[in-house]
């Protein structure tokens, strides 16, 4: 039997139970549900600030000189960035196309504020991120001639590819480096054309960034560590040839629980371990994730349409589709549901849940052990402040969800 614990493994500050009912920054989700309507996003955005200030404090606590930024494609939801501007406006931002560099510069960021770090651009997309003054990470050969041409006697990053990266559970491959090639990032082989290159049109080599992983814990931190290792040596070859590295950008990958078992990324040993391999660098390390800033911070509501077995199997029917939490859809990441009005009752069978969209695999979750349901009920789809409303698609012609947001907690 799964105790009352283990069954609300998510339970955090802004995120609990209260008389048996989910509250989300003190407010009660199904309430909430039945004032705003559904599907809709609640953010707890203190949530956000806790994750910043403990990435920042945990690296000044290592004696480096950080850098924290958001990952502009994880969240973009404009009472986010307000809420940035004004409760972190420490936080940069690391963007990937011309238009998250408008988006962050409307939002109040300075352009020396904004990171991008992107792949295959047009011409097109140099001229607007060039016009815009925002540095640039390139990480191909070929884009590293182009801007050249273009833009010869700039500074300039390089994205480079370690051959490894951590990943949940454990792994070293993920979509970004590995054992086999991927699209991102130039090799330690190709260093020296790079700095021909560079040397060619006058370029200023003056950041290393490397993507170091997706949704790593604990499990993760020796490959995070052999990551930065690999890392310092590459910095130290561009280092030999004139390059005047300013900061070496860990990227993002920092992962949160996302399952019952699932430990907190220990920040302290994982900003120790970028000590050991890049404090003796002089430069500032910088970090930009996504999830680890801002996954947690928010719960998708919405409400049980339709309640049918099939086969066997219950099926529960909600009023929100993949297009508008994608997640689960795209990535396959495990997504928890939650019965707001029961949040840590029994559960009392499994349970697929399903969306409202016309294709088959528009699933949130498969056998998910959960308690009696009811048509009518709200169910809370926890853990997806990222990588969810931020890549809303118009599938089927269903509007994105609508969205609250809470500054504070009662």
């Amino acid at each position: 039997m799964v105790s009352d614990l283990a069954r609300t493994w998510w339970s955090r500050p802004g995120l609990d139970v209260r008389a048996g009912r989910l509250t989300i920054a003190g407010h009660d989700a199904e309430g909430l549900a039945r004032e705003h309507g559904t599907p809709t996003y609640a953010y707890d955005l203190t949530r956000i600030e806790e994750q910043a200030v403990g990435l920042r404090d945990a690296l000044r606590g290592a004696g480096l000189r950080g850098v924290v930024r958001l990952a502009l494609k994880a969240q973009r939801e404009p009472t986010v960035m307000r809420f940035l501007r004004t409760r972190c406006r420490w936080v940069g931002l690391d963007v990937c196309s011309p238009g998250e560099v408008e988006w962050g510069l409307r939002s109040g960021w300075r352009p020396d504020e904004i990171s991008y770090t992107g792949t295959n651009l047009s011409d097109g997309d140099l001229t607007s991120i060039l016009g815009a003054g925002v540095h640039v990470n390139v990480d191909l050969l070929s884009q590293l001639e182009r801007l050249g041409r273009r833009a010869p006697g700039s500074p300039v990053g390089l994205r480079v590819n370690p051959g490894i990266g951590a990943s949940h559970a454990g792994g070293g491959t993920t979509h970004y480096t590995g054992d086999r090639p991927t699209k991102f990032g130039i090799y330690a082989a190709q260093l020296d054309e790079a700095i021909a290159i560079a040397d060619r049109y006058g370029l200023s080599i003056d950041t290393v960034h490397v993507h170091v992983g997706d949704g790593y814990l604990n499990d993760g931190l020796a490959v995070w560590a052999e990551t930065l290792r690999r890392v310092a040596d590459i910095t130290g070859r561009l280092q030999a040839a004139g390059a005047p590295i300013r900061e070496i950008n860990t990227g993002g990958g920092l992962g949160v629980p996302v399952r019952r078992g699932d430990e907190r990324l220990d920040l302290d040993a994982w900003a120790s371990i970028a000590a050991e391999h890049l404090g003796t660098l002089d430069v500032e390390v910088g970090t930009e994730p996504g999830d680890f800033l801002v996954k947690e911070c928010g719960v998708l509501l919405a409400e049980i349409v339709t309640l049918e077995e099939r086969d066997g199997v219950l099926f529960a029917g909600v009023d929100a589709g993949w297009n508008q939490a994608p997640d689960h859809f795209i990535y396959g990441e495990f997504l928890d549901v939650v019965l707001c009005r029961a949040s840590d009752a029994a559960p009392d069978r499994p349970v697929t849940v399903s969306g409202n969209i016309n294709e088959g695999n528009d699933l949130f979750a498969e056998d998910l052990p959960l308690p009696r349901l009811q048509e009518g009920d709200v169910l809370a789809l926890v853990n997806v402040g990222s990588y969810n409303a931020s890549m809303y698609a118009a599938h089927c012609l269903r509007p994105p969800a609508g969205a609250v947001s809470f500054e504070d907690r009662l």
